[in-house]
């Protein structure tokens, strides 16, 4: 058996210990870049492994494409090789924000690499410890393994194409907070508002009160009525650097939705370049 969207915690605990099973912590506090890895050393998932979403899940070497660029696909191999990641595996993926900070985008990145059975730990670390299930504070010592993936370019969406696909009729989903959608507010970002045309589906309206999804049947009841018609294939999503875009795309996927992709370089991408319009909505949609 595989999970390819979301897993439980408590089948998850049915994996702890199998060879063929990567857990990766992928936690991340925005205000203390350092926080996530002490917290990882002082107790995680017995055999997790370690995301840095600044130093694994992107590249901040690279400019104008928003606060996490995607890394290349010869560095992500890297990392996964550093995990001792191969073919086979079954991914887990968990952090503290149910899936919304970093979990889902090493979802989508693994999903860009070509591999399927990746799955996010549904509630995520409150989840697991919720339900009263082993901590560690073990570093795993994995063998490295040669990895040589390949991101499918199809999958990710960049300024070019996102104007090209709106022109086209495109629907671009905005997943940021709706204060931060409309302009009211921007804690991050040196410029506030959204991509004109865009709409917004925060993605904190992809989770139950507990912080677990909501079920894909209500999921796709939901999603199907935002995206009115349009084919799953013109759908993009957006955040403000690529990372909770994820948890949208996610949320699709688990509601059986599949196709959409994902603005990778996102709304800091977006004002980068001082020629890109700016848009401002005193309600949840233009």
């Amino acid at each position: 058996m595989s999970w390819q969207t979301l897993i439980s915690a408590a089948e998850l605990a049915t994996l702890i210990g199998r060879e063929d099973v990567l857990i990766v912590d992928c936690r991340a506090d925005l205000g203390d870049p350092g926080k996530a890895a002490r917290d990882y050393a002082s107790a995680h998932l017995p055999g997790a492994v370690f995301a840095s979403v600044d130093e694994d899940l992107s590249d901040l070497g690279k400019k104008g494409l928003g606060r996490h660029p995607l890394p290349d696909a010869d560095a992500f191999s890297r990392v996964l090789g550093r995990w001792g990641w191969t073919a086979p595996m079954q991914v887990v993926a968990y952090d503290a924000a149910n899936g919304a900070l970093s979990a889902a985008r090493l979802w989508w990145m693994m999903r860009l690499a070509g591999h399927r059975d990746v799955a996010v730990l549904d509630g995520g670390f409150a989840a697991w410890t919720g339900a009263g299930l082993p901590l560690s504070d073990v570093v795993p010592q994995r063998a490295w393994t040669r990895v040589a993936a390949q991101f499918d370019p199809s999958q990710i969406v960049y300024t070019g194409e996102l104007l090209r696909e709106q022109a086209n009729g495109g629907l671009l989903i905005d997943a940021r907070a709706a204060p931060r959608y409309r302009g009211e507010v921007e804690p991050i970002d040196p410029v506030a508002g959204h991509v004109p045309g865009a709409i917004n589906r925060p993605f904190a309206a992809n989770l139950l009160a507990d912080g677990r999804f909501k079920s894909a049947e209500a999921l796709r009841a939901e999603f199907s009525a935002l995206i009115d018609g349009h084919d799953p294939g013109t759908v993009m999503h957006m955040c403000g650097s690529g990372v909770t875009a994820c948890h949208n795309l996610l949320a699709m996927e688990h509601a059986g939705i599949p196709g959409s992709r994902v603005y990778a370089p996102s709304w800091s991408g977006w004002i980068s370049d001082p020629a890109h319009a700016v848009a401002r909505a005193s309600n949840a949609g233009e």
